[in-house]
């Protein structure tokens, strides 16, 4: 082989792996492009993400308020069923206190 079929060759070598080459990106541009349609669908995707995230968000700002509401209910009610507990209490002493007086007083 001289010279001149050597640079041919060569050539044809790298002619045919440039064709091959462009070939794979054609291909796979060709197979992972973005067209239009798909944008506008990821575009209804992420505002339809974004609603339902202002969405969460509220319930999850209701759901505070009312957990605060509620606590504050239930110390509400703990407050007027310990006073509640106390003037029992306070009661059941009198009355043992009467009960003993009376007993006192009708067996003396």
């Amino acid at each position: 082989m001289d010279r001149s079929e050597f640079i041919i060759v060569t050539t044809i070598v790298l002619f045919v792996a440039f064709a091959l080459g462009w070939f794979a990106y054609w291909l796979l541009n060709r197979f992972t492009r973005v067209t239009q349609s798909d944008m506008s669908e990821l575009d209804r995707m992420a505002q339809a993400l974004h609603e339902a995230e202002e969405t969460r968000d509220a319930a999850v700002w209701q759901l505070r308020q009312r957990e605060d509401e509620l606590k504050g209910k239930l110390n509400q009610a703990e407050a007027e069923l310990s006073a509640a507990m106390e003037g029992l209490r306070a009661a059941r002493q009198d009355a043992e206190y009467m009960r003993r007086r009376l007993e006192e007083t009708g067996s003396g």
